[in-house]
């Protein structure tokens, strides 16, 4: 009898770099059409502007360093990083701010460090948080307000017209905080009750949000049951989230209730599909669930008490960093094998 001679895990069948990225995208639909319906065509917009010009922005590195262009834009991974930018950016984003942030993930955050593979940063957290530091204006002002494709949304025609004429000026009765912006906000003055009687909460949970979430939890739990992405890193992601304001979020008159830090923002949508980048993200399961759950404590961290309302990208980047010291001190075991301790050299017990 043959016995298969490799170290475990046993791979039965390849699975393509393009068909793992084009679950990602087809998983990513119900989102874009919750973001669609409900904040009008800016993300959708957005989302065609920013592959757009990353597959570009790819072609023509590669052109550069001498590669095989088709080659390496069959693989889909530039196609996707311009999806998660268009989903994460503000509607009314101008198009040179989304152009710089998607320039700066593709060649920066992963070109320079020598493609798909050898990149440290997700690309598209290393755009979202550059464009976002340099241009704050841009990137708070132009979130829309919630109303529907049938009920109130700005044209698309109007919409294409406010992100390609440059502007940073906000339209009035276009835009509106977010949730998690207005409830940081005003919660050191008002009553939850008063803030959350705003009409950017709705009456559900974030007027229009928890609807984007609960679409990319669906197309996360997609992923998982495909087994394209493990269930550790999302699962510890929101776990890490809710621990923390269970511990420290109790009181509504101080801090965002828990349901609004899972249903608002892009907590879904970091959780399922920014978090789960294979190349940047912890390798082993126990290495995922740290890294998972320190996603999910900057997160609220950074949501409660830094300067910005949503943190993901910020939080994710930190994490990066972190992600070589976790790989070194949770190896999987090797089957048949004990597993390797780590630990300061020339130590011992006793």
């Amino acid at each position: 009898m043959a016995l298969v001679q490799q170290s475990s895990p046993h791979a039965r069948r390849a699975r393509p770099t393009p068909r793992v990225m084009l679950w990602v995208i087809l998983a990513a639909l119900p989102g874009l059409l919750a973001q669609t319906l409900f904040f009008g065509w800016g993300n959708l917009i957005n989302v065609v502007w920013c592959i757009a010009l990353a597959l570009g922005s790819e072609a023509a590195f590669l052109k550069l360093r001498g590669k095989p262009v088709a080659f390496f834009l069959r693989d889909n991974t530039a196609a996707v990083t311009g999806l998660l930018l268009g989903l994460s950016l503000p509607q009314f984003t101008p198009w040179w701010v989304s152009g710089i942030a998607v320039v700066s993930a593709i060649v920066v955050a992963k070109q320079l460090y020598g493609g798909l593979g050898s990149n440290p940063f997700n690309p598209a957290m290393v755009g979202y948080a550059l464009a976002l530091i340099s241009f704050p204006v841009a990137m708070t002002t132009n979130w829309a307000e919630a109303a529907t494709l049938w009920g109130g949304a700005p044209g698309f025609g109007e919409t294409l017209a406010k992100i390609f004429t440059g502007g940073q000026t906000a339209v009035d009765g276009w835009t509106m905080a977010t949730p998690l912006d207005e409830y940081k906000h005003k919660i050191a003055s008002h009553t939850s009750v008063e803030v959350l009687g705003h009409p950017t909460f709705g009456n559900l949970i974030a007027r229009g949000w928890e609807w984007v979430n609960l679409a990319f939890l669906a197309g996360g739990v997609l992923l998982i049951a495909l087994r394209i992405i493990t269930w550790h890193i999302p699962v510890a992601f929101l776990a890490g989230i809710a621990a923390m304001s269970l511990a420290f979020g109790s009181n509504a008159d101080q801090y965002a209730p828990l349901q609004l830090h899972l249903l608002a923002g892009g907590t879904m949508l970091g959780a399922f599909f920014i978090a789960t980048d294979p190349v940047s993200a912890a390798t082993s399961h126990q290495g995922k669930l740290i890294y998972g759950a320190g996603i999910g404590v900057l997160v609220y961290l950074i949501r409660s008490w830094g300067n910005y309302p949503d943190a993901v990208a910020f939080s994710v980047l930190l994490m990066n960093f972190a992600v070589p010291f976790i790989d070194h001190y949770t190896p999987p075991r090797t089957y048949g094998h004990h597993k390797a301790r780590r630990g300061v050299p020339g130590r011992s017990g006793g």
